[in-house]
């Protein structure tokens, strides 16, 4: 397995903290030279009480590591959901910042499609998510036989229609529910500790802290309202 290096030059050998909270099953790992070190789940959603911050604690107690003695922090970019998204971003940018340690952006879809491997051929995959409103999210991605997944174009959102134009040369990996499709799906879901089988091109590049804001997909349920009640936008919205 190849082991990831990241572009500014992080000893590889040192954990790097990944959180993960695009869906309802939210995560966060320890994962070093290849390996993950250790991991917990963490139920996200509305309403919930925040437990994403004391599960990196937790994983950093499980290891015996400090914010400052990680290598960075790579945060699952969405699209997803909009709250809990902001929620892992926030927690994320706080302990790069306070640890004076880079942070890395890595597409939760891409982290999906991690969860195929091993268990279905190399080849293209499309693997695609709930974008509400009729809508999927979809990402072309290519898992390797040495098993690491990689981008194989930029993501979109289309309509259920229009998944057969591109998986015409791929098979869906389906990130939850989907309604009924005349294509074989397999199920996969996001999890921090997969950034292991994630080829480091998709993540190595550290982001700005200031301005980097996960890939919410489009805006949120309730914003939306807001909006078209209100006949404005919100300066400090995401966007479609």
């Amino acid at each position: 397995m190849t082991v990831p290096v990241p572009a500014h030059g992080t000893d590889p050998g040192r954990p790097f903290l990944v959180l993960e909270a695009s869906t309802a099953a939210g995560s966060v790992a320890l994962v070093a030279a290849g390996q993950c070190l250790a991991s917990r789940p963490v139920a996200m959603g509305v309403g919930r009480e925040d437990h994403l911050f004391p599960a990196v604690m937790g994983v950093l107690a499980d290891v015996g590591v400090h914010v400052v003695g990680l290598a960075g922090i790579v945060c699952g970019s969405g699209p997803g959901s909009f709250t809990s998204l902001r929620i892992a971003a926030s927690i994320a940018k706080g302990l790069a910042h306070g640890g004076g340690i880079p942070l890395f952006a890595v597409s939760s879809l891409v982290l999906a499609a991690a969860d195929a491997v091993g268990s279905v051929p190399s080849g293209a995959y499309l693997v695609h998510s709930d974008a509400l409103r009729g809508e999927r999210y979809a990402q072309p991605v290519w898992i390797d036989d040495d098993a690491m997944v990689r981008v194989m174009g930029a993501p979109q959102r289309l309509t259920v229609a229009q998944l057969d134009t591109l998986a015409a040369e791929g098979s869906l990996l389906a990130v939850g529910t989907m309604p009924a499709h005349d294509r074989a799906v397999r199920t996969v879901h996001p999890a921090a500790a997969l950034l292991v089988r994630v080829t480091a091109v998709c993540w190595e590049t550290p982001v700005a802290l200031e301005g980097w804001e996960p890939d919410y997909g489009r805006l949120a349920e309730a914003q939306v309202k807001w909006e078209a009640t209100h006949g404005t936008r919100l300066s400090t919205a995401g966007n479609e």
